[in-house]
Parts: structure tokens; sequence; C-alpha cells
């Protein structure tokens, strides 16, 4: 009973220098607190096999964080990754909305806010398919000279990129081979010319 006594012996002056004790430490906790604006590039985790980014709404997000300033001064946007898991994601339009959980950064920084809050990407299934090799010869051969034949090894290669952009591909050329004051065969290994394609 005596136990119980102090302990509910002037109640109202405890509680009250409890809470006058935490909003002491707020207070002393939110001294030197700072905030920094940062823009951080977005990365994108587990793309399902198969499938392809095509293209998305932004490449950077604006994360605002606040900390001690004396360590807030050094931070920077490499130090911060944004994230967007794919996992789930399906063929065309995806919506992902991105919280302070798809954020890594310090344990001694908090994240007050993110802009923009969401992100569109849109998805396209990737596909493969057999073409055609065409050489692509420049120049002349020397005086009295012409090409009889040209031979291709091999005569068709394997592309891969998004449906859209196979489908338009019938063939692929090589690199120029230039002939020019050539009087005998000659062998040369050239390379596939991909430019102004987005396929591999």
């Amino acid at each position: 009973m005596r136990i119980r006594k102090m302990l509910f012996e002037n109640l109202s002056l405890k509680i009250a220098s409890v809470i006058f004790s935490i909003v002491l430490w707020m207070f002393v906790t939110s001294r030197g607190q700072s905030e920094v604006s940062l823009d951080v590039p977005i990365e994108f985790r587990n793309i399902p096999s198969g499938y392809e980014i095509v293209s998305y709404s932004v490449k950077n997000v604006n994360v605002n964080i606040k900390g001690q300033e004396r360590l807030i001064k050094g931070v920077k946007a490499s130090d911060i990754h944004v994230y967007v898991d794919l996992k789930k994601a399906k063929k065309g339009e995806n919506l992902y909305y991105i919280s302070s959980d798809d954020i890594e950064l310090s344990r001694a920084f908090t994240v007050t806010s993110i802009k923009p809050s969401y992100i569109r990407i849109f998805i396209e299934e990737t596909i493969r398919k057999d073409v055609k090799v065409i050489p692509i010869i420049t120049g002349y051969a020397a005086n009295g000279y012409f090409i009889k034949s040209v031979d291709v090894e091999p005569r068709m290669v394997e592309i891969e990129g998004i449906r859209s952009e196979v489908n338009k591909v019938s063939y692929v050329k090589t690199e120029p081979i230039d002939i020019t004051g050539l009087n005998d065969s000659i062998f040369q290994e050239v390379r596939i010319d991909l430019s102004g394609r987005n396929v591999k």
C-alpha cells in the first residue's frame, strides 16, 4: 500500500515532468536539423524475362531528406538509391507509386517528400528472328578487274529486341567493305551495322 501511495502521490506533477522531458528531448534533437533536395536517377529491378522497358515517364525523382546538418552537408545523389521493382510488371503501360520504402539511404536521414510520387513504365515483350546479311561494297576494283561474287558467312544472323522493332527488320547490312584498287580475292571480317535499329 505504501509503494502504491508513493507511485500515485503527486501524480499530476510526475506526468507533467515526463511530458516536459519529452518536449525538451524533441527540442534538443531537432536543433541542428537541416533538409536537402536531390535529383536521384530511378533504378529498375527484376525486369521479367522475355520483356523489355520501352519507355518511362521520368528518369529522376526529386528526393527531399532531413537529418543532422553536419551530416547532411556531405550527402550526394549517388548516396541515395531509388528502386522500382518490376517483378509483377505486365505487357503495356504499368503505373508504379514511389514511397520511402523504395528508397535506400543512410538511417541517419529521413525522407520527407518524393516528387513525382509515381512513374509510368511501358513494357513490351522481346522476340528473336533470323534475318539475311547483306554485304555493303564501296569503291572500285583495279582497272580491268571486277567483282565476280561475294560470299557472306554466316548468311543469316539472329536478332533480338521488342516485337514492334524486330518486325520492322527484314535484313541487316555489314559495315562498308572498301575494294578500291583491289586486284585479287580477299577475305575480310566486318561487323554488322545496327545503327538506327533498336535491336541486338
